[in-house]
C-alpha cells in the first residue's frame, strides 16, 4: 500500500489516502527453456563421444616383438599383433596381414614394441645387391630446372677440364634416388653399379659434375 498525500491551501492540513502499492515485476520463469538447454547440453557430449570413438577405433594390427636392422628378412619371430585403439591417421598394418610379411625385408630400422608401418618393408632394399648409393653435390646452372624425382634416369659427367694426356670418361648412368637442396648446391643421391660408384665418388669430391636428366617415358 502506499500513501498519496493531498495537500489543501486553505487549511495547510495535507490529507492522507491510501491507494493500491504498484508491485515490483517478478523474474519469470520459462520451465521449457531450462529443459531445452539440459538436452542441448547432453546432445552435445553424446556428440563428441561418438566423435571420439570414430577417431580411435580399436582393432587388431601388427607389433614389432623385437628389433630389426635395416634391410634385414622378416620371420615369424619378429613380429606379432596387439589389439589397441588406433588413429585412422596412422599408417599400420593389419593383423590378418602378418603372414605375408614374413620373408620380405625391413626398409628401416625396426624396434621391439613398436607399430609397423607399411612403408618399413619392402620387397628389396636400397642399394640392393651389385648397387651402391653415391652422394653427388651438383652446381647451379650443371644440373635441369625441372625438378628431379625419385626413380629418374639420369647421367652424371665430369664437367671438369681434364689433363692433356688423359682419355674422356664415359657419362655415369644412375638412377635418382633422393634430392636434397642446399644454400649453394644440391645434393642427389643416386644409385649406380657398384663398379661406377668409386669413379663417381671421386668426381663428386672435384664438385664439377653434370647431371643430365633422360626421358620418363616408360
Amino acid at each position: 500500500m502506499t500513501a498519496v498525500s493531498e495537500k489543501h491551501v486553505d487549511t495547510g492540513v495535507t490529507a492522507v489516502e491510501n491507494g493500491p502499492v504498484p508491485r515490483s515485476p517478478k523474474l519469470s520463469r520459462r520451465p521449457f527453456l531450462v529443459v531445452l538447454a539440459a538436452v542441448l547440453v547432453v546432445a552435445g557430449a553424446m556428440a563428441g563421444g561418438l566423435l571420439w570413438a570414430s577417431a580411435t577405433k580399436a582393432g587388431e594390427v601388427v607389433v614389432v616383438r623385437q628389433d630389426v636392422a635395416r634391410g634385414t628378412v622378416i620371420t615369424a619371430q619378429d613380429l606379432g599383433t596387439i589389439r589397441v585403439g588406433v588413429d585412422p591417421s596412422l599408417s599400420t598394418v593389419p593383423a590378418d596381414q602378418l603372414s605375408a610379411l614374413v620373408g620380405r625385408r625391413a626398409s628401416a630400422d625396426l624396434t621391439a614394441g613398436t607399430l609397423l608401418a607399411a612403408s618399413q618393408v619392402s620387397e628389396t632394399v636400397v642399394p640392393g645387391p651389385g648397387e651402391s648409393v653415391v652422394g653427388v653435390p651438383i652446381s647451379p646452372g650443371l644440373m635441369p630446372v625441372e625438378p628431379l624425382a625419385s626413380g629418374d634416369a639420369v647421367r652424371l659427367v665430369h664437367s671438369g677440364e681434364l689433363p692433356s694426356d688423359s682419355t674422356p670418361t664415359d657419362p655415369v648412368t644412375a638412377k635418382v634416388l633422393r634430392v636434397t637442396p642446399g644454400d649453394t648446391q644440391t645434393v642427389v643421391d643416386v644409385i649406380v653399379g657398384a663398379d661406377k660408384a668409386v669413379q663417381l665418388a671421386e668426381w663428386a669430391g672435384s664438385g664439377k659434375i653434370a647431371l643430365v636428366l633422360d626421358s620418363r617415358a616408360r
